[in-house]
C-alpha cells in the first residue's frame, strides 16, 4: 500500500485562523501519495485565500467551491465524489495530524486485513491545553459502535472497496457515517500506538459543547438510523453517557 493515493477530505468554512496548520499537517505527511480535497462552504472570511496561496505551492490540493452554504454533511459528500484515491482519511480544518499517521495506517491496514483504521486522539483547547487523551479500544465492531463512537472523524481512514457512505444532515453525523461502515466491514482497527495521532481542536461555543443537544442526537441516531427498540436505545444511552465523561478527563482509554 506505500503507493497507493490516500484522498483527504477538509470541508472548510470560515476557518482562516486554523486552516494553514491543518493543510501543512497533510502536506508534511510521509505518505507523499495523497490529495487534498478542502471544500468550501462559501465562508466569508480569508479562509480561501488561505488555500489558494498553499496550492500555488504543492498541487495536491485540490480546490472545490460547493455553490451555496450547504453544512459540513453535503460538504464532505462533495469531497467524497471528488476523491480519486482508493483510500480516505477526513481532517477537520481546525485538526491536525502526526506527520506519518498515514504512512502508519496504511502498513497497519495491509498488516491486519483491517478496511477501517483509527487512531488514538488528543482533545486540545485554543491555548494549546491537553483536555483529554482519548484512546480507543484496539478494534472495535458494531455492537461497541453502537456503545458509543469509538472512531474520531479526524483520525478515520477507510479503503473504498468497501464501498462509500454517505453524511447525513443530522447531529453527530460522523458517528453515523462510521457506524454505518463498520457495520458492512465488521470491525475496524487501531493503529497500535498510544501516543495521539491525531489533535482534536476545541474551540470556544463550539457545536459539540452544548451536551444536551448531542444527547438528543444520540438518541435520533438509536431510534432513527440503527433502529433500536426504546429499551435497547435507553441501554445504549447509559454507555453513551459514561463514554462522553471519560472523554473529559486529563487521559482516558475508551471502552
Amino acid at each position: 500500500m506505500a503507493g497507493a493515493l490516500v484522498s483527504v477530505i477538509m470541508p472548510a468554512y470560515n476557518t482562516e485562523k486554523f486552516i494553514r496548520r491543518s493543510i501543512v499537517s497533510v502536506l508534511e505527511q510521509s505518505h507523499a501519495a495523497l490529495e487534498l480535497i478542502v471544500i468550501d462552504d462559501c465562508s466569508s472570511d480569508a479562509t480561501m485565500q488561505v488555500v489558494d496561496a498553499l496550492s500555488q505551492a504543492d498541487a495536491r490540493i485540490r480546490l472545490v467551491r460547493q455553490p451555496t452554504n450547504s453544512g459540513v454533511a453535503a460538504a464532505r459528500n462533495a469531497g467524497i465524489d471528488a476523491a480519486q484515491g482508493r483510500f480516505i482519511a477526513f481532517l477537520d480544518s481546525d485538526d491536525w495530524w502526526h506527520p506519518r499517521k498515514l504512512e502508519w495506517q496504511l502498513a497497519d491496514m495491509q498488516r491486519s486485513g483491517a478496511q477501517i483504521s483509527y487512531t488514538t486522539y488528543a482533545r486540545v483547547t485554543e491555548d494549546g491545553s491537553l483536555l483529554a487523551h482519548v484512546q480507543s479500544p484496539s478494534s472495535t465492531s458494531y455492537a461497541d459502535m453502537l456503545k458509543s463512537n469509538r472512531i474520531g472523524l479526524s483520525t478515520g481512514l477507510y479503503d473504498r472497496r468497501l464501498g462509500d457512505a454517505r453524511f447525513k444532515a443530522m447531529g453527530h453525523e460522523d458517528y453515523a457515517f462510521w457506524l454505518e461502515l463498520v457495520q458492512r466491514a465488521g470491525q475496524a482497527h487501531r493503529v497500535p500506538f498510544d501516543a495521539p495521532l491525531t489533535w482534536y481542536l476545541v474551540r470556544d461555543g463550539s457545536v459539540s459543547s452544548d451536551k444536551w443537544k448531542a444527547a438528543r442526537w444520540q438518541w435520533r441516531i438509536y431510534r432513527d438510523v440503527a433502529q433500536l427498540s426504546l429499551a435497547d436505545s435507553a441501554i445504549h444511552m447509559c454507555h453513551y453517557a459514561w463514554h462522553a465523561l471519560s472523554k473529559r478527563r486529563s487521559v482516558t482509554t475508551a471502552s
